[in-house]
Formats: C-alpha cells, sequence, structure tokens
C-alpha cells in the first residue's frame, strides 16, 4: 500500500488561489477515481475537484472557507501500490504529517527523585496511590462525557472532525476530547453521539448563551463583497412610483389562455417580467444613458447599444444575476422563455458564467414578499436597478367613486453622479405610461 496526494490543480485564466467552498468527502471515505472531492470558487467560475486514483482518505488540507494556493496538497489518500510519494522523504509529506493525529498517547514523565528529607510513609503510599500519567487527574482533561467547555475556549480538532461535526449538527463544544490537551477525536464524536441531546428540565424552557460563529464564504462572501463596492462608491438616489397595472394583469391572463403555438413549440406562460423588460427597452431608445456602466476609477461611461437586463434571482446557495441578452431584439414571449430558462439554471447551479455576467440594467423582484416600497442596491458598475414590490388590489378614486384596482409600486435606483433626479423621474414616468396602457408596448 502507499500514498498519493493530491494538489490543488491549475483552474486557469491566471488564478494564483481559490477559496475551498465544500468538501464532498471526509476522512475515512473510500473513493473512486473521478470522485468529486471539493468545490473551489475564483473570482471568475465554481470548480470541482475530481480525484485521479481509487483509495481511502487520510487527510484533508484546509477548511471550508480557505484560501489555497494553486499546487497546494489539499487531499491524502491511501491506495493500492506505491502511490505518487514517500511519506518519510516528502517534504509534502512532513506538512501533511505535522498535523497532530486525532488521538494520541500521553507521553509518560519522568518519576521525581524522592525526597530525603520526607520519604513516603509505606501506609500512606497505600491508602493514596499516586494518579497515572494517563489520569485525568494528571493530565488536566475533563474526564466527565460530554461535559461543556469554560466559556471562550476554543475546541481542538482536525478539520475532518470539524466538518462532521457540522454535518451532525454539533457544537464541538459541548464534546469533551479525549487527545492531548483535550483534543477531540472520532471516538469521541460517536460518544457524543450515542449520548444523545440533553433534555431541558423543569418546564422545558432553557436560557441558551450560546454564539455561533459562522464563516462568510464562497457565494456569499462574493455578494457581501460586491454590495460593499456599490454602496461605498456610488451615492445611491431611489424613485419609487405607482402603478395601476390592472389593464396589464387583464392582457396578461388573455395571452396566457391562448394555446397558439410560436415556431412549433407552446408559448411560455407569461409573468409581469417580460412586460416590464419590453417597457425598459423602449424607454432605453429613449434615454439610452440609462443603460450604461461607468467606470469611475477611468471617468468614462460606457453608454451600450445592445440592453442586457439582469434578473436578480435568490438560489439556494444565494444570489445570483442571469443576464437575458439583447433584450431589444426579443418579443415578449422569447423575454419570457429566456426569463424561465435562466432562472432554471440558477436554481439548479447549472448557469454558465457568460450567462451570469454582461448585464447593462438590472431588475430586481421579491414577488409576493415584495413589500410596499424597497431601496434596491445598484449593480455595479451599473447605473440604474428597477425594483418590483407587492402588487395589491386598493380602493382608486376615479372621479366620481372608488375603484377596485391592481397597484404596484416600483422603486428604482439610480447612480446619482452620472443620473439626474430629473431624468430619474422621466425615465420612470415613460415605464408608467407603458405599463398602465399595455397596448404601446406591442406598438413599434
Amino acid at each position: 500500500m502507499g500514498e498519493h496526494i493530491i494538489k490543488l490543480p491549475d483552474v486557469g485564466e491566471g488564478v494564483a488561489e481559490a477559496e475551498l467552498v465544500e468538501w464532498h468527502v471526509k476522512v475515512g471515505d473510500l473513493v473512486r477515481e473521478d470522485t468529486v472531492l471539493a468545490a473551489v470558487m475564483t473570482d471568475k467560475a465554481t470548480v470541482e475537484i475530481p480525484s485521479p486514483v481509487d483509495g481511502e482518505i487520510l487527510w484533508l488540507g484546509a477548511e471550508i472557507g480557505d484560501t489555497v494556493a494553486i499546487g497546494s496538497p489539499i487531499v491524502r489518500l491511501k491506495v493500492a501500490g506505491e502511490g505518487n510519494v514517500k511519506p518519510e522523504s516528502s517534504p509534502a509529506a512532513e506538512t501533511i504529517n505535522a498535523e497532530p493525529p486525532a488521538k494520541l498517547a500521553t507521553p509518560k514523565p519522568e518519576a521525581a527523585p524522592p525526597s530525603p528529607k520526607a520519604p513516603p510513609k509505606a501506609d500512606e503510599a497505600k491508602a493514596k496511590p499516586a494518579p497515572s500519567p494517563a489520569s485525568p487527574k494528571a493530565t488536566g482533561q475533563v474526564s466527565i462525557s460530554g461535559a461543556p467547555r469554560p466559556e471562550g475556549e476554543k475546541p481542538l480538532a482536525s478539520p475532518a472532525i470539524r466538518l462532521r461535526a457540522r454535518e451532525a449538527g454539533i457544537d464541538l463544544r459541548q464534546v469533551a476530547g479525549s487527545g492531548p490537551a483535550s483534543r477531540i477525536s472520532h471516538e469521541d464524536i460517536d460518544a457524543f453521539l450515542a449520548r444523545g441531546p440533553q433534555v431541558a428540565k423543569t418546564s422545558g424552557l432553557a436560557r441558551n448563551d450560546s454564539i455561533e460563529d459562522v464563516k462568510v464564504i464562497g457565494l456569499r462572501r462574493k455578494i457581501a463583497e460586491k454590495m460593499t463596492i456599490a454602496k461605498s462608491r456610488i451615492p445611491h438616489i431611489t424613485y419609487v412610483e405607482e402603478i395601476d397595472v390592472t389593464a396589464l394583469e387583464d392582457l396578461r391572463a388573455a395571452l396566457n389562455k391562448e394555446k397558439r403555438a410560436a415556431k412549433g413549440a407552446e408559448r411560455p406562460k407569461l409573468t409581469l417580467l417580460p412586460f416590464l423588460m419590453r417597457a425598459m427597452v423602449k424607454a432605453i431608445a429613449d434615454q439610452p444613458n440609462l443603460n450604461a456602466l461607468f467606470d469611475d476609477e477611468a471617468g468614462i461611461i460606457h453608454q451600450h447599444g445592445g440592453v442586457h437586463i439582469g434578473i436578480a434571482a435568490q438560489t439556494p446557495s444565494g444570489l445570483v444575476v442571469p443576464v437575458v441578452k439583447h433584450a431589444e431584439a426579443r418579443d415578449i414571449w422569447d423575454c419570457g422563455a429566456e426569463v424561465n430558462r435562466l432562472a432554471e439554471a440558477a436554481k439548479s447551479g447549472t448557469a454558465t458564467r457568460d450567462e451570469l455576467s454582461g448585464s447593462t440594467i438590472t431588475i430586481t423582484s421579491l414577488g409576493a414578499m415584495g413589500g410596499v416600497a424597497t431601496t434596491p442596491v445598484i449593480n455595479h458598475p451599473e447605473v440604474a436597478i428597477i425594483g418590483v414590490n407587492k402588487m395589491m388590489v386598493r380602493p382608486v378614486w376615479d372621479g366620481t367613486q372608488f375603484m377596485p384596482r391592481k397597484m404596484m409600486n416600483l422603486s428604482s435606483s439610480f447612480d446619482h453622479r452620472v443620473i439626474d433626479g430629473w431624468d430619474a423621474a422621466v425615465f420612470v414616468q415613460r415605464i408608467k405610461t407603458l405599463l398602465e396602457t399595455p397596448a404601446l408596448i406591442f406598438v413599434d
């Protein structure tokens, strides 16, 4: 049997390091060639790392959230044959083996010479035997299984133990370690799980003073970085306008009832978004300065002819923005089909880098959770974002009486460095006119 070390491969495009965002294996797992071991994220993409060999996982070289340099050892496996490294001579293996094992025998201290002034009495030696070096009193370890650590003390455990604890929902501060310096081993985790959860006594109400540290990693870290840039660099102005979408909703319902085929395929069910996208295309034709990217370092506004609309979408991993390219060249059904396709790709995690980049203006919507008004954050380096709020039936005065109308607010933010308040208002009012009289959307 031998050992095989897997290093973080070159993930391309001159990237020197990557963030570890997911482990698919743990120590002790048997893997086969091409089994996905981990996922790493760069500024450009998320990349899966497969195993090149069959073997058993002996060691994992990083924790989730760690930044790992290209070429650094990340996994050590036991394999059939010689493997690719000799543990006793390889510098990489020496680094790996520097990780303390999960459980070590406590070294036996040298016996202290007896004091000539106070020799121990025979009967005292029998009555009070000296503690064994491996006993809890000699090592200072807590022998009570499951006893929590003192407040503020960080548990000592290997990356594999921490990963197992996270997967099992275990707070390592509640696990007593049996290794040196109370280091936690797999046996300690097994014992903790065998004991089961502690049951609250008396009324079942118990004070909870726990504090969980959640590391910001992966997509959430990228979102945080981008939002920080947007808010620190862009002076936002938010304009909120009320839209009567009663006629639009009637038209949308009528179009969705039609079962006519378009180009050999059934037309997609229309939501509000395709109508808004086409209204934005028409408004941008009058104000092309809204469809732009601002390079504030160079002092240049890149005004685009093509309207590439980003659709902010919530996924299990976090917020992503798939992009409908060239909305100006798509009709309302083509816009709807592309929105559906991109939304599904984003939720399933199969959206490509090209599908998640290149927007020139963005729509954000929380659907039924949209609230009355929001203050959307601009998708830097764009200069505008259109926010869709919740649709509600409200009484509206028509001059003679109150009538029930379907009303919705648009909350739109603009980069006040390049977009004046007047221009923002004109843009939103044009969209309002088109949505309240939806037939105009279809007029060239």
